[in-house]
């Protein structure tokens, strides 16, 4: 293929001056970032960033983060930049890591869907910082999946979907955070965390003495409801077929209640981990990884989900994880997966 560019066995990065003139010429590149793959073009240019809406099919009111290769970049971008912003910056950069910051005139009204603010991300992934660089411009790239679908973490995840809207397409293997960044704003001079992701409120904190989780991402993940009701809030992450979120802190409980579940579908498909497995009599199990290690969860849940309408089953049934640093994020992309019916066993 003339437009793919395969970077897994390589470590010869000026292959990717041709991706960088693409994006410089107002075209779209497919790339992969240390978090998803991400659909990159010129986030200075809006007739480009206009392309990236229609490929994912995207409401044009959702922004997009711009993403640099370093420092220099900012300025152009950002402006009444806090201390407290510098040093988160400086701290979790490069690293899957966003900042919303004041924006500049620069920066055009379609990539912040009119707000004042921008989401400033630096990616650690060498191929996303070494694009950025030959492009020599800030890159505009939401997660390489049309809108609804789970975020690509390999290229096989997304090439059906997307392969045909592209330009170009640098296959770097899998991505190792398997999560998109962590998203912070900084109101007041207290972090908030407007999205969860590997850079944990505990890191957070350490670095600047004080976070806060926002709202809503309490209330998805510590809600007493037993169900909410299908299509109460933005299908995001999820399969087509039907998902139930079912967590305890008592993993016995947990499990029994996924049995319970399983006995009232005819063609159930339980999503667990590798040491529970075994307790759940069902053709169909997808296994994200083990309990002890958040982060292979992490790197596996959205190729996972992926998985799930190959084998046609009538309900899938999901066991969650705790809440502890990655954990947060893995919870909220899995409550959103399965638009939030959420059991607390």
């Amino acid at each position: 293929m003339e437009n793919y560019l395969d970077l897994k066995n390589t470590t010869d990065y000026s292959k990717l001056k041709v991706a960088g003139e693409i994006i410089k010429d107002g075209g779209l590149v497919l790339f992969p970032t240390e978090t998803v793959y991400g659909l990159g073009a010129n986030g200075l240019d809006e007739n480009a960033v206009k392309k990236i809406y229609k490929a994912k099919g995207r409401a044009q009111d959702n922004p997009l983060i711009l993403h640099v290769s370093n420092f220099d970049m900012i300025p152009k971008i950002a402006q009444n930049i806090s201390d407290i912003e510098y040093t988160l910056m400086k701290t979790f950069w490069p690293g899957p890591f966003t900042i919303i910051l004041e924006r500049t005139d620069i920066v055009p009204d379609i990539v912040t869907a009119g707000l004042d603010t921008v989401g400033i991300r630096m990616p650690s992934g060498i191929i996303a910082n070494k694009l950025i660089s030959y492009a020599d411009v800030p890159i505009a790239a939401p997660s390489a999946n049309v809108s609804g679908r789970p975020s690509g973490t390999n290229i096989s995840d997304v090439f059906e979907e997307l392969s045909d809207k592209v330009d170009y397409i640098v296959d770097g293997g899998e991505c190792e955070v398997g999560l998109e960044s962590t998203v912070v704003r900084v109101v007041d001079g207290i972090p908030n965390i407007l999205r969860p992701g590997k850079i944990s409120p505990e890191d957070i904190k350490k670095a600047v003495g004080t976070v806060k989780i926002d709202e809503h991402i309490l209330k998805d993940i510590e809600t007493d409801e037993k169900v909410l009701s299908p299509g109460m809030k933005y299908r995001h992450y999820a399969p087509k077929a039907d998902c139930i979120l079912v967590y305890s802190e008592d993993n016995e409980k947990m499990i029994k209640k996924i049995q319970e579940i399983t006995q009232k579908y005819t063609n159930p498909l339980v999503i667990s981990c590798n040491e529970n497995a075994k307790y759940y009599d069902v053709k169909n199990k997808i296994l994200y990884g083990s309990k002890e290690n958040l982060n292979e969860i992490a790197q596996n849940i959205f190729k996972d989900l992926r998985k799930v309408d190959s084998f046609k089953p009538d309900i899938v049934i999901i066991e969650g994880v705790k809440n502890d640093g990655i954990g947060l994020a893995i919870m909220n992309r899995l409550i959103r997966a399965c638009e939030y019916h959420f059991i607390k066993a």
